[in-house]
């Protein structure tokens, strides 16, 4: 009998790329755990997600920038499933304010998210998977990380290139255990939350003159990348980081 692996995504619970790599690995057969810094949220898709694929799926609150809480959450998800085998780090943060001008608090918020956040999830989740023998972490970076750009903020491209970094090192550290490591780095994966972010502007014919393809990312073009790269179909590949964007930023 085929052991059902168990997967946790973090920030997950919301309407972008998280919640759709969640709902996605439980239609894949996954038990998923779904972890958010909004407590309520997480445990109200973790409910819905259950019901729509009828995978086990259960919500924790947790805040990435809390390393106690992370491996509080790690140690209470292998200790309860008895494994812990994909892990997608999905967190991020993004206020877009030049170098010049940014506040301190963008700055170590950005990286209290995206970078500090990532390391947190992955060092508390490795142990784990090197004594069980194997595993799999998938990290979203962006092609903030590479782009010569304003569009990204300078917190955020620093930390995701971090995070591509920190992908590498680990594929080269754990490759032994059989555990892999990638990224992923997409571009305008729209929904309505990056309105906050982005103004109109940047959004004006995007689809039409950036795009290969005519049209913007959705969280689905993720979770079907984070999908492949989470099966035995992708058993050859780590330490590659996957653009995502339409062709906005193709990378090799």
């Amino acid at each position: 009998m085929t052991k059902t692996r168990t997967a946790l995504v973090t920030a997950a619970a919301g309407v972008g790329i998280g919640s759709a790599i969640a709902s996605q690995l439980a239609a894949d057969g996954m038990r998923v755990v779904v972890t958010d810094a909004h407590e309520r949220r997480c445990q109200e898709y973790a409910e819905r997600i259950a019901g729509e694929t009828g995978a086990e799926v259960i919500g924790m609150h947790l805040d990435v920038t809390d390393a106690k809480r992370v491996e509080t959450v790690m140690n209470e998800v292998a200790e309860r499933f008895g494994s812990l085998d994909v892990l997608v780090n999905n967190a991020g943060f993004n206020k877009i304010e030049p170098v010049s001008e940014m506040s301190l608090e963008t700055w170590h918020k950005s990286l209290d998210i995206d970078l500090n956040g990532t390391f947190y999830a992955m060092r508390f989740a490795l142990p784990y998977m090197i004594r069980q023998g194997g595993g799999n972490i998938i990290n979203i970076s962006s092609i903030g990380a590479w782009e010569c750009s304003v569009e990204h903020g300078s917190a955020y491209a620093a930390a995701k290139a971090a995070v591509m970094a920190l992908t590498r090192v680990a594929a080269a550290e754990n490759g032994k255990h059989g555990i892999r490591v990638n990224a992923v780095a997409p571009g305008l994966i729209y929904n309505d939350f990056l309105r906050k972010i982005y103004p109109k502007e940047f959004f004006d014919g995007y689809a039409q003159n950036r795009s290969f393809v005519g049209r913007v990312g959705e969280p689905q073009d993720v979770a079907n990348l984070v999908s492949f790269l989470a099966s035995d179909k992708a058993g050859y590949i780590t330490g590659e980081t996957y653009g995502i964007s339409g062709g906005v930023f193709p990378h090799a």
